[in-house]
This record gives structure tokens, C-alpha cells and sequence, in this order.
């Protein structure tokens, strides 16, 4: 028998039974689609975290506090350990252009204009981390000199000048609402532009953001080793002035971490104070993304193993309907890879045809997941050829047992079979 008929009496045999092989089909469809919306929003999910790094000059070294074991971006949980004596000796060490400290100031609400925006926190920061920076409007805020006073002034980015009506804009004034709801009024001095940059670590990123001298900073430690109280901060960006030095810019500092540094004696026992780079951070936040991904993955192919079951249980099933049907095939002169072919075939069909229909719906689920969390859609298209091996896998496999049980039927038996 050639594989031209034995797709004929499988189509056939299908359509006879279009419910049961539909429902059969049904899970292979949900797995695979499962699949490929876990591994879409995964995707998409990892170019959007990692691309927020992609405009990270490369001489820049990111100082952190995290967890020893945490393999997420270090942001997120870094501990303020970082003195203003770190900052100054940091700043000394050869290769090292300059150091910008960030911290952030517990508030409650900004004002403007009889407007009111809920804000849990503004940044703490020194002009440095504007140099190179483009302003739409205006500058830096001023360097609170020693014993000057505390400038009261700000610069925001676009979208969060776009946060009150009409935009804010130089010159506007702003009334900060604090912890313990003290109240701050400063000045916008600087709008900074679209191209400034969206790295999180580099200072900047794709949410509103408010920027204050560190003279407003107020959260403060005694430091290990002048035995004075200092401002404290989570995150410390180093910049090389040279960006071939970079590396060797990073292994100073982290010596110097080691050796000697407030940060290390501040950091709780099991965190870690470490210099990181672009491509450091970019790895680590990789590597849980993607294994993160794979969990959730792995938990969606469980549908699949279902689906297999399924079909090899039905088509068991078709073998015990078709025994008759069997024996007049090996009546006629059918062999038992005739048998074997036609059931593989049967089977083969149910799985990728599954395939076919879980790849549409996968990718339809993939775009209302990312859309629902606002990202751009990453569709991973070796997944979408992947699918439809799988599916053909999937029918090969749960279709062998069946198959080979079909071949094995004796023709007299079977002739005599009701």
C-alpha cells in the first residue's frame, strides 16, 4: 500500500469519527498553544527587560548590593551600603573619570498647579549623571557646594512632565509631599530629552522620574570607618574615562570593595557588594528570564504528554472498532506494514493537525498576554517550526503502541471478530 492511500482510508477514517478525533486533537491544540504563549510572553518579556540595558554606554561599572544568591537584576534589591566615603575613595581610584551616587527619597505626592500625582519615591542623585545627558529644556540642577545651601531644584523626564496637564516645563514649581508629610517645594530647572537614554541602572528609564540634589537625601549611617553619620546609598554608577579600561576600572573597584570599604562591613551577611558591568547584568537577567520561561514551559508540555495519552488511547480504541476492518485488509493481501502505516499515518494526522491549529491560537494568546502587560511582541519563530515537529512527534509516538498492536492481528481472528 503506498502513502498516497493510506493518507486516503486515514483522512477517511477521521472524518468518520470527526467529535472523537476532534476532542482527540484538543489536547495537543492546548498544549501547543500553551507553548507558544508561555514562550512568546518569555520572549518578549526578555527583549524588553535586556533592551533597556542596550543604551548603557560601555564604561560604565554598576555597584550593587544583592542577595549572594540571586540571579535577578540587581537593581531591585540592592541595599543602601554605598557612604559618601566610599563614593570619595572610589572616585580616587585610577581609570575612574567619575562616580554617581542614586538613592531614593520616600514621598507620598508631587503637586503642581492645583494637580496632585501619587509618587511613592523620587531619585537622589548629582549633576554628574547628567553630563553627556541631552535636556529638551533647561540643565542640571546646581552641585551643593560644602556649607552652601541645598538647591531647590529638580529635572524630570519627559514622561514625567507629561504626568501633569499641559506638561511641566522650566521655571514650574512643585510642592513634594515627604515622609511624615513633610513638604519639599523646588524648582524644574532641567526637561530631559527623548534620546537620554532608558537603562534603569545607567540612572534612567521607560517610567516618570524625578531627580533631587543628594543635599535632599535623608537616608543616612555611620560610617564603619571615620565613625561619622553620612548619606548612604543602594546604587553607585562608576564611569571609566576610558572605555577600553573599563575591565581593568572594574577589578579595582571591586578590589577596593573587598579590601576596605564601608560596603562590604554595611551589606548584610548574605549579600554580596559587587562591580558590574553592562554585559553582566544583561546575562544575569538572561538567564532568569529564561529560566523562568522553561518553568512555565515545562508546566504547558504537560498538556502535551495529556494529548498524547489521548491520542494513543483513542486510537487503541480505533484498532479494537477496526479489527474486522483489519482482517479483510490482510485478507486481500494487506502486510503488516500496511496495517502499521495506515495507523501511523491515522495518528500522525491527529497530532499535526493539532499542531497546525495550537500554532494560530498560540500566537494569539502570546499577543493578548503582552499586549495585557504592555510590551512589545517577540514572537520566537523557531517555536512556531518547533510546534509542528512536536505535533509530528507526538503522533509517531503515541501512535507506535496502537500501530503495532493493529499489525499483530491474526486474519482469522479478526474475519471472525463481531
Amino acid at each position: 500500500m503506498d502513502a498516497a492511500e493510506s493518507l486516503r482510508l486515514a483522512v477517511r477514517s477521521i472524518r468518520g469519527h470527526k467529535l472523537r478525533a476532534a476532542l482527540t486533537a484538543l489536547g495537543i491544540v492546548i498544549g501547543i498553544a500553551a507553548v507558544i504563549t508561555f514562550v512568546t510572553l518569555g520572549a518578549s518579556v526578555k527583549a524588553e527587560v535586556v533592551g533597556q540595558f542596550d543604551d548603557s554606554p560601555a564604561n560604565r561599572v554598576f555597584l550593587v548590593a544583592t542577595p549572594s544568591d540571586d540571579g535577578g537584576p540587581p537593581a531591585a534589591l540592592s541595599q543602601p551600603v554605598f557612604t559618601e566615603h566610599d563614593v570619595s575613595r572610589i572616585g580616587e581610584i585610577e581609570g575612574v573619570d567619575r562616580v554617581v551616587p542614586r538613592g531614593t527619597i520616600a514621598t507620598s505626592a508631587l503637586t503642581h498647579g492645583g494637580e496632585t500625582v501619587a509618587r511613592d519615591q523620587v531619585t537622589a542623585t548629582t549633576p554628574a549623571l547628567f553630563e553627556s545627558v541631552t535636556f529638551r529644556e533647561g540643565d542640571a540642577f546646581a552641585d551643593a557646594g560644602s556649607g552652601a545651601a541645598c538647591p531647590a531644584e529638580m529635572v524630570v523626564t519627559p514622561s514625567a512632565a507629561a504626568l501633569f496637564p499641559g506638561n511641566l516645563s522650566v521655571g514650574d514649581q512643585v510642592s513634594i509631599t515627604q515622609r511624615g508629610n513633610r513638604t519639599r517645594n523646588v524648582t524644574v530647572v532641567g526637561v530631559l530629552g527623548d534620546d537620554a537614554g532608558l537603562n534603569p541602572l545607567a540612572g534612567f528609564g521607560s517610567q516618570p522620574r524625578f531627580y533631587l540634589p543628594t543635599c535632599a537625601y535623608d537616608t543616612v549611617v555611620t560610617s564603619p570607618t571615620t565613625g561619622t553619620r553620612q548619606n548612604v546609598f543602594p546604587q553607585v554608577t562608576v564611569v571609566a574615562a576610558n572605555p577600553g579600561d573599563t575591565a581593568a576600572v572594574q577589578d579595582r573597584v571591586q578590589d577596593y570593595l573587598e579590601a576596605e570599604s564601608d560596603a562590604t562591613q554595611l551589606a548584610p551577611g548574605s549579600y554580596e557588594v559587587s562591580a558590574r558591568t553592562n554585559e553582566d547584568i544583561v546575562e544575569r537577567i538572561e538567564n532568569v528570564v529564561d529560566r523562568l520561561t522553561q518553568f512555565v514551559t515545562g508546566i504547558a508540555v504537560i498538556s502535551l504528554l495529556v494529548g498524547a495519552i489521548g491520542i494513543a488511547n483513542i486510537m487503541l480504541v480505533s484498532v479494537r472498532e477496526r479489527t474486522k476492518e483489519i482482517g479483510i485488509m490482510k485478507a486481500v493481501g494487506a502486510t503488516n506494514r500496511d496495517v502499521l502505516q495506515l495507523f501511523l499515518v491515522e495518528a500522525l494526522l491527529l497530532g499535526v493537525g493539532g499542531a497546525l491549529l495550537g500554532v494560530p491560537i498560540g500566537v494569539a494568546g502570546g499577543w493578548v498576554a503582552v499586549t495585557y502587560a504592555e510590551l512589545p511582541l517577540t514572537l520566537p519563530l523557531v517555536w512556531v517550526g518547533a510546534a509542528i515537529g512536536i505535533g509530528l512527534v507526538v503522533g509517531v509516538v503515541s501512535g507506535l503502541y496502537p500501530a503495532w498492536s493493529a499489525a499483530r492481528v491474526d486474519p482469522i481472528d479478526a474475519l471472525r471478530y463481531e
